[in-house]
C-alpha cells in the first residue's frame, strides 16, 4: 500500500506512537513505541526496547495498529497492518543508527527545554533507555484518518 506523503510526514513528526496488539485473551494491548523509519510503500519499522507483552502478542497474532494524534491540531491517523518480528542479530545496522540519532535528538530537545525551565521530567529518560531487543516490521494494509470528517 502506498502511504500519502502527509501521513508519512505526520508520523515522522511524532516523538512516539501508540502500538496496539491483541493478547492471548483477545484483548487489546497498547504500548508506546518510536518509529525508526516509515516508507512510502507502507513499510514501518519500530525498534522495541523490551521483549515483553507486545513481543509475545506479535508472535501469536501479527495484527497490529499504529496510532498517532496531535491534540492541538485535532488530527491523527491509525495505520493497520501485519507485523513481523525481526531478531536483534538480524536488524539492519542503518536502522540502529537511525534509532540512536532519534534518541540523541530527543535527549537534546529535553535538555534545551529544561534549560528554558519548561516543566518536564527531572531526569533524562532517553539516556537511560536499554538497547533495542528486536525490530517490528509492519506492512500497512489500511490508513484510518482520525480527523473528524467535517474538519478535513
Amino acid at each position: 500500500m502506498q502511504l500519502p506523503l502527509v501521513v508519512i510526514q505526520f508520523f515522522q513528526a511524532q516523538g512516539c506512537v501508540l502500538v496496539s496488539t491483541i493478547d492471548d485473551k483477545g484483548m487489546p494491548h497498547n504500548a508506546c513505541k518510536g518509529i525508526v523509519e516509515i516508507k512510502s510503500n507502507g513499510e514501518v519499522y519500530l525498534l522495541d526496547l523490551y521483549r515483553q507483552k507486545t513481543y509475545r502478542n506479535l508472535l501469536r497474532n501479527p495484527n497490529i495498529s499504529i496510532t498517532a494524534f496531535d491534540e492541538h491540531k485535532f488530527k491523527g491517523y491509525c495505520l493497520k497492518g501485519k507485523a513481523k518480528v525481526i531478531k536483534k542479530e538480524e536488524i539492519d545496522s542503518k536502522l540502529i543508527r537511525a534509532w540512536e540519532n532519534k534518541i540523541t535528538s530527543r535527549l537534546a530537545q529535553r535538555i534545551l527545554k529544561n534549560i528554558h525551565r519548561e516543566k518536564g521530567h527531572l531526569h533524562h529518560p532517553e539516556a537511560l533507555l536499554p538497547k533495542p531487543q528486536y525490530l517490528i516490521e509492519v506492512q500497512v494494509k489500511e490508513v484510518v484518518d482520525l480527523t473528524p470528517r467535517h474538519l478535513r
